[in-house]
């Protein structure tokens, strides 16, 4: 009863793996419908020369052949026609092949093209938090090797439709050369099916795994040198080496089982229509013999069966991709299908000059996680002012600057700039009122202009404006090439105080209404952190610069702010200026005084 069960079972899975394969063979053929016919029209005219040319050798045998061995004299007019038809033949046969390959190449080609493109665009659609729940390497396996792999099923597609046309002509020419040859090697054909069925389930689940497996090692090598740093300072190569081939060699083993199905199953299929020449060629003997048929129909024939066992292979090619295809697909679908995309307003926040920041009852919890980071909190940061954001680790304060520009959205409460909700404002409207400046700094393998305009057409003398007010002018000019200087991929050739007021000036340069800074000037050197956030709050003072709030930990920077929030536990538990704070609260004094107590330690 369980092997009955564990055999329907088997049944169900492979017939439910084709169907899903022939709904994605119809999605792409819809997708690329005049492409895709011309090279199945393509395929169709090789199909129906390659028949033709069968029949041209029947007819050459019956005509010119037998003829001249009988009467030992070359007829040459039928000699002439015989060449000029096998010349015809073969010029349209090679039209054919030309129009299969090419257009069928373009297919794949465009099909692969358009979907990496919808997978980016998703990626760049879909929020934050379901990045979070997504590994860089696997990402980037969905946009290259699964959209590769959902689409080489198309490879040899325009082939297999254009050869059941082959098919047809051939079975039609076989049955009317010789009725009973054909039907003897037509017992083959039964033979082939089963074995495809079988193919196919014992197939389905191994590519299933390789390439699932291709996604885990892309991750662990993206990993390995996004933390090429941490390894090599550490001394983990080793370690390193170990998991990287540990993954290597799992996905080897599941090609090799992948492998090992092919190499049993493609030699049958190679072999069974042998078997059927085979069958013709003893029994077509025997018939020639007793007159019953001419050597021309055994020829044409026997030669016919090696041009059907082509399209039965051909559509064993494309049943042998379809696990692959469906397996690459569903990875990709799951992309395509994601939910969580954020909806952007049509609003703008009116006036120009620095904005209020309000944030009523917000609240925020992470994917999976048990607790609230942010707390129904309460905060105001008036237009024009330098707010100071204290607070341990964990309460919730770069949270808040990912709110502020909904890299992820409240799960409660409500974020304000002049009175408008985040969520009304357009996606553009957002960024350019809106600038951060995050903790981790990222550089592009570009241009200085490049890294900090972005793109944007913005003066030069705007940005070296914004390098001033960075204090970053003098060693951009040291660079030689000034604006133009290359720097390497993540800004490998710049110090990390160096990276950070690039950064910066990224964000001054846009003219932002408020400007969130996130420990953003941490391996900056203390004074020349002072001589920013002093030119900052300047031009704040003045009414030209932005709103400012800045997560902080050093005592000077938290000295020049307005007003200074301590968070504890996703709440606002304290606020006031940096002195009132340090009478009244011991917990901001242990923090702030904690920072310069380990600095001290350090040096």
């Amino acid at each position: 009863m369980t092997d009955q069960n564990s055999s329907a079972l088997g049944n169900r899975d492979s017939s439910r793996m084709t169907r899903r394969g022939m709904r994605l063979l119809g999605h792409g053929i819809r997708q690329q419908k005049f492409l895709f016919t011309v090279s199945a029209l393509g395929s169709m005219l090789y199909g129906a020369m390659t028949v033709a040319d069968a029949w041209v050798l029947g007819w050459a045998t019956d005509h010119v052949i037998r003829p001249s061995f009988e009467s030992g004299e070359v007829v040459r007019g039928s000699l002439v026609a015989a060449v000029l038809l096998f010349i015809g033949v073969a010029i349209l046969r090679a039209a054919g092949v030309v129009a299969r390959r090419l257009i069928g190449g373009l297919v794949y080609y465009r099909l692969v093209a358009s979907h990496r493109r919808l997978v980016t665009r998703k990626y760049l659609a879909l929020p934050m938090s379901w990045h979070h729940r997504h590994p860089t390497g696997q990402l980037l396996s969905n946009a290259n090797a699964d959209v590769e792999a959902a689409w080489a099923v198309f490879m040899p597609l325009p082939m297999a439709v254009g050869v059941i046309a082959m098919l047809v002509a051939a079975l039609g020419a076989m049955f009317a050369a010789d009725v009973v040859l054909t039907l003897v090697g037509l017992i083959v054909f039964p033979a082939l099916f089963v074995i495809n069925v079988f193919y196919q389930r014992w197939l389905s689940p191994r590519v299933a795994r390789a390439q699932s497996l291709r996604g885990d090692l892309s991750a662990v090598a993206h990993e390995s040198f996004d933390g090429a740093t941490v390894v090599k300072s550490l001394g983990r190569e080793s370690d390193e080496t170990e998991r990287f081939a540990a993954s290597t060699h799992e996905l080897r083993d599941a090609n090799i089982a992948v492998g090992r199905v092919r190499s049993v199953f493609d030699p049958l299929l190679e072999a069974l229509p042998n078997f059927g020449i085979l069958l013709v060629i003893v029994l077509g003997v025997g018939r020639v013999a007793s007159g019953a048929a001419d050597p021309g129909d055994v020829v044409q024939v026997a030669y016919l069966f090696t041009v059907v066992a082509f399209p039965v292979r051909a559509i064993g090619w494309v049943l042998g991709e379809l696990p692959r295809s469906v397996v690459g697909w569903d990875r990709v679908e799951s992309v395509l299908t994601a939910t969580g995309s954020m909806d952007y307003g049509t609003a703008d926040v009116p006036g120009t000059g620095a904005v209020e920041l309000r944030l009523d009852q917000v609240s925020f919890r992470y994917h999976d996680a048990d607790i609230d980071v942010l707390q129904h909190l309460d905060l105001q940061v008036p237009a024009g002012s330098v707010t100071a954001v204290v607070g341990s680790t964990g309460s919730g304060k770069s949270t808040i600057t990912s709110l502020l520009v909904r890299l992820v959205d409240p799960t409660e409460g409500t974020i304000r700039l002049d009175n408008v909700a985040l969520p009304e404002l357009g996606h553009a409207e957002l960024a350019d009122v809106v600038a951060v400046v995050p903790q981790s700094t990222f550089l592009f393998d570009d241009s200085v202009r490049e890294n900090i305009t972005l793109g944007r057409d913005i003066p030069d003398e705007n940005v070296w404006a914004a390098l001033r007010t960075v204090q970053a002018d003098g060693f951009v000019s040291a660079l030689g090439r000034g604006l133009d200087a290359q720097l390497g991929e993540r800004g490998t050739t710049l110090s990390g105080g160096q990276r950070q007021r690039l950064a910066l000036a990224r964000a001054l340069v846009r003219h932002p209404r408020l400007l969130v800074l996130d420990d953003a000037t941490s391996a900056v050197d203390p004074e020349v952190e002072q001589r920013i956030l002093q030119a900052l709050a300047q031009q704040t003072a003045g009414g030209s610069g932005p709103t400012v709030l800045v997560v902080a930990y050093r005592k000077a920077t938290i000295a020049l702010a307005d007003d200074v929030v301590l968070l504890d536990g996703g709440r606002v538990v304290e606020h006031g200026t940096h002195h009132e704070l340090v009478e009244r609260s011991g917990a901001y004094r242990d923090i702030v005084d904690a920072y310069d107590h380990a600095r001290e330690v350090i040096s």
